[in-house]
């Protein structure tokens, strides 16, 4: 009897841990705008992996069951309402995409490639070639580097006759691409040799649309936390860029070193719309964790996102349907 009423106060002493437990994990779910970003930016931090905290419920449902307890099961229901409200909708295909073929496109909608395919990537032709046989109407690449550039005009020129570069991004087209220019994103401090962005009009069937290529700064997770003040800075400029920008319809392919729920884009994903479904995680390629690699639009809907195979890069490619 004795042990019975240890293992029993054992059990209901757990028992407020973990309820208290549920309730946060739920809490940061569906308040973690409100965790402040102090020096470290955790609020960014926790926002770069927050699919991942779903993990966290059957944890709590497993304890829940070793210590017998209805209240801490109960509780872990709220987590999973907040990963719903949050995350629900995108494992499911997007309607406009639903049974298509991955590149198929017609006159209001295009399908666009984005890919980070790594300065020290040992196949660019493998890589271009790979990217081709997506079908795309778009392709945005960065990380290009003057060595390999040759053989990424070369592998896509069948496919796409249309293009322009400018520094270390560039945008593949099948339709014409006019008004090509540089975008300066460079944050405070960064020379002029720094060219992570630029801007061009592709004039599509369904009608011009400006379309920005972005490679934003890198993120350092280290002793001091999240190293993105450069990246936020970035992100600034890119965003004024597209506020200023005159046409109706707008595209945004990047590596934008963060997802849609970092705060630190808010200066982007606050002008443009995400996608509709698809986590589409693209780095790391080897386990990806994040979509760090982006498809935005105004006056357009990502309908449709999903991540292609591997290639030589450490991202993996992200596609995108679009409707114009």
């Amino acid at each position: 009897m004795d042990r019975a009423r240890i293992e029993a106060s054992r059990l209901i002493g757990t028992s407020p841990v973990l309820t208290a437990s549920a309730v946060l994990l739920a809490a940061l779910l569906a308040l973690h705008g409100l965790v402040p970003d102090l020096p470290g930016r955790p609020g960014s931090l926790l926002e770069t992996f927050l699919p991942w905290l779903g993990l966290l419920v059957p944890v709590l449902w497993a304890a829940a069951l070793l210590r017998r307890s209805a209240v801490v099961a109960f509780a872990a229901l709220l987590p999973v309402a907040a990963w719903l409200a949050l995350f629900g909708a995108l494992p499911l295909p997007g309607t406009d995409g639903e049974g298509a073929a991955p590149g198929a496109s017609d006159g209001r909608a295009l399908v666009a490639v984005q890919h980070n395919v790594a300065d020290d990537n040992p196949d660019p032709t493998g890589t271009a070639r790979a990217l081709a046989a997506a079908d795309a109407d778009l392709i945005a690449l960065e990380e290009l580097t003057p060595a390999a550039l040759p053989a990424y005009e070369a592998a896509l020129a069948a496919g796409y006759r249309h293009h322009t570069v400018n520094g270390t991004v560039g945008l593949w087209s099948r339709y014409p691409l006019v008004d090509a220019r540089p975008v300066d994103i460079r944050p405070t401090g960064v020379g002029p040799e720094w060219n992570r962005g630029l801007r061009a009009t592709a004039r599509t069937p369904a009608g011009d649309v400006a379309v920005y290529v972005a490679h934003l700064p890198s993120l350092r997770i280290g002793a001091h936390g999240f190293g993105s003040a450069r990246r936020d800075e970035s992100a600034v400029r890119l965003g004024a860029a597209v506020a200023a920008e005159p046409s109706r319809r707008v595209l945004l392919l990047g590596d934008l070193n963060g997802t849609v729920d970092d705060r630190g884009l808010d200066p982007l994903t606050s002008r443009l719309t995400a996608p509709g479904s698809g986590f589409a995680f693209s780095w790391p390629a080897r386990f990806p964790l994040a979509r760090i690699d982006q498809v935005l639009a105004r006056s357009a809907t990502v309908t449709r996102v999903w991540s292609l195979p591997r290639t030589g890069s450490d991202h993996l490619p992200v596609a995108a349907r679009v409707t114009l």
